[in-house]
């Protein structure tokens, strides 16, 4: 190929402000669920669901079933992103390994809860 049939060719595709436009607004991508079929080629980081999971254990109170279904939906969506091929994330513990580990621990200590509390109501 010479440079002119590479002219023609990238001549003939979108203007890239169109391209930066779609993709990219407010420094964001558009669309959230990102992966490797994405232009960007960056894996979706679920932050917001480590988020979540902090807001449940904060919310002990309310009780351990919010943190044991915010913590399992934040593991799986963390467990899927890294096999996409997600290794750092947003969350203030970057490595992926160590926000699924401390996703698991919530997890753990969720299902704990409703065991205790489970146990208290019916005095086992």
């Amino acid at each position: 190929m010479g440079s002119d049939s590479d002219a023609r060719r990238i001549a003939a595709g979108s203007p890239p402000s169109e391209l930066v436009a779609s993709r990219h607004a407010g420094g964001q991508p558009s669309h959230p669920d990102t992966g490797p079929d994405h232009p960007s080629g960056t894996p979706f980081d679920p932050l917001r669901l480590c988020i979540f999971a902090t807001i449940a254990l904060l919310g002990w109170l309310a009780g351990p079933a919010a943190l044991t279904v915010f913590a399992a939906v934040g593991f799986y969506g963390y467990w899927k992103a890294r096999r996409q091929g997600l290794k750092t994330s947003k969350c203030y513990l970057r490595d992926t390994r160590l926000v699924m580990a401390y996703l698991g621990i919530l997890l753990a200590a969720g299902l704990f809860g409703m065991y205790a509390l489970a146990a208290r109501l019916w005095g086992s």
